[in-house]
């Protein structure tokens, strides 16, 4: 773990606790152990889970705070990225973390439980249903969600979950110029605003991602999200 150390303080700019550590580290050998039975990752190397899960997820907090009491909903989660790094560094965090399929939402509520991550919950759902759902619809201060769909079907997954005044955050790869001025028109549709792009570089040539934050400012159509399987197959434009 003293790479993923000098990596976190290098990039994120945070002195992890060895209580902090000793998690990264149960972390991991839950990941590896469930990863024999069950296609949890593809990554299982040390140093490729510490840098393209660990640290991938962390970066949000370059936009996404540190310190403090907030609520956030962590969509398509998998095996608990980012949202489980993101409230191990801040246990403040009121977590949801939401993944359609049972043994990943399975894996992530095991974690959850030998972590003692005692302000985050695991719901197995789709991201249109839960958007629909009252008791998380526009309620939430952060949106989040790691490589899930192309930027509008996220905003239509995003957005509709998170409070106005709050933010949905997108962690993509790469170039999105393109991607980004292809969503403005649904952006704006379901109550968003463009508010940053931050570019991201990990370690050791291992990637580049880019974390768009967009600003819900007002309330989102009660039509969206709509029915589960219609965002990705007919995205909004």
């Amino acid at each position: 773990m003293e790479n993923f150390l000098q990596q976190v303080k290098d990039n994120i700019h945070i002195s992890l606790t060895p209580t902090q550590v000793n998690m990264f580290t149960v972390y991991e050998t839950l990941l590896l152990e469930w990863n024999t039975k069950f296609n949890l990752t593809t990554i299982t190397d040390h140093n490729e889970i510490c840098v393209k899960h660990f640290l991938d997820s962390l970066t949000c907090l370059r936009v996404v705070p540190e310190q403090g009491s907030f609520s956030l909903i962590d969509i398509g989660t998998g095996a608990g990225f980012p949202g489980i790094p993101l409230v191990i560094i801040n246990p403040s965090i009121k977590l949801t973390l939401v993944e359609s399929v049972g043994k990943k939402a399975d894996f992530c509520r095991i974690a959850v439980e030998k972590l003692g991550l005692t302000q985050t919950q695991v719901i197995t759902s789709r991201a249109e249903t839960i958007g629909q759902d009252q008791k998380f619809r526009e309620s939430n201060d952060w949106a989040i969600a790691r490589a899930v769909a192309p930027l509008p079907v996220l905003a239509e997954y995003l957005l509709p979950l998170v409070r106005i005044g709050g933010s949905m955050l997108a962690q993509k790869g790469g170039d999105v110029d393109i991607e980004i001025g292809r969503s403005e028109n649904a952006i704006k549709i379901l109550g968003g605003k463009l508010d940053s792009v931050t570019p991201i570089s990990l370690p050791n040539g291992m990637g580049k991602r880019t974390l768009i934050k967009i600003r819900k400012i007002t309330l989102t159509p009660s039509r969206y999200p709509r029915r589960p399987g219609t965002p990705k197959k007919s995205p909004l434009s």
